[in-house]
């Protein structure tokens, strides 16, 4: 007598192509998802008093510090924009950059516990990161709008049709976090010496990217180098577009998009391929 024929509602295949994103598996587990940018947010504010109106007050009081030390100090150039609308606009964007970057950089090590136990698409947990600090960074927009509202009462500011470009600059932006948190997530398995390194690289690449000053200032060799940086075309961009000033071309854009795709293949490459054998090296 034949026995029936056992069906299986979950198949886990380790062949692939490392080039497959494997989406329609991601969209299965977004109830997880939304989980863990749930946990993420509840967690990044448990036990302070002020909550989530840290949103605010992170990105205000990092302005004030940048317009003392690098607007009256340093006396850096801001293109004719009102200081303090320019370092905003670096800093809110920035934020949301180097949070996602160092959230995703941790996706092997830092969850190595859960990937040990249960399976779901490892691939969810830099996802959930970027868009939980997407929500960040749609509140630090709502800050910098409100300021902006101010400097174009008093038409001190010239904004322009580069505005409606912003939602491509922010997935621009999740693109690249995400590619190079999954190449630095991949790295850090087997060479753990990066995840100390990361925290100072990041703060360099800070200045290496115009946060803090226009790119119209850098002259030389240094002004050259600045075009190939991805995040130059974002920045200059969304200054352009809501400040009016700024050195920007559509091909300073372009390029940032080259690079930024290539390194995210790049980055997807090396995570699919990781992900098979991460747990015996972790």
């Amino acid at each position: 007598m034949n026995e029936p024929q056992q069906k299986w509602t979950e198949t886990i295949d380790a062949e692939h192509s490392l080039f497959d994103l494997r989406l329609k598996e991601v969209w299965r587990y977004k109830d997880l998802i939304y989980m863990f940018v749930k946990r993420d947010f509840i967690s990044s504010f448990k036990q302070t008093i002020l909550g989530p109106v840290w949103f605010f007050i992170n990105p205000i009081l990092t302005t004030i510090v940048y317009l003392i030390v690098f607007g009256r100090i340093a006396k850096l150039p801001t293109d004719g924009a009102p200081p303090m609308l320019f370092y905003l606009a670096g800093v809110t964007l920035w934020n949301y950059f180097s949070g996602s970057l160092t959230g995703t950089s941790y996706t092997f090590v830092g969850n190595a516990s859960i990937f040990g136990k249960v399976y779901f698409p490892r691939l969810v947990t830099p996802i959930s990161i970027v868009l939980s600090n997407l929500m960040r960074l749609g509140v630090q927009i709502l800050l910098f709008v409100i300021v902006w509202a101010y400097y174009l009462s008093k038409g001190e500011i010239h904004p322009n049709i580069w505005v409606l470009a912003t939602p491509l600059l922010v997935i621009l932006m999740v693109v690249f976090a995400l590619g190079a948190g999954m190449i630095f997530s991949s790295l850090t398995t087997k060479y753990k010496d990066l995840g100390m390194l990361l925290g100072f690289g990041i703060s360099l690449y800070m200045y290496a990217t115009p946060v803090i000053y226009p790119v119209s200032s850098l002259v030389g060799p240094f002004r050259k180098l600045a075009y190939y940086n991805p995040l130059t075309g974002i920045f200059e961009c969304f200054k352009y577009g809501w400040l009016g000033v700024g050195d920007f071309s559509p091909l300073m854009l372009g390029v940032s998009a080259v690079i930024i795709f290539v390194l995210f293949a790049i980055g997807l490459v090396i995570f699919n391929k990781v992900e098979k054998t991460f747990m015996d090296t972790v």
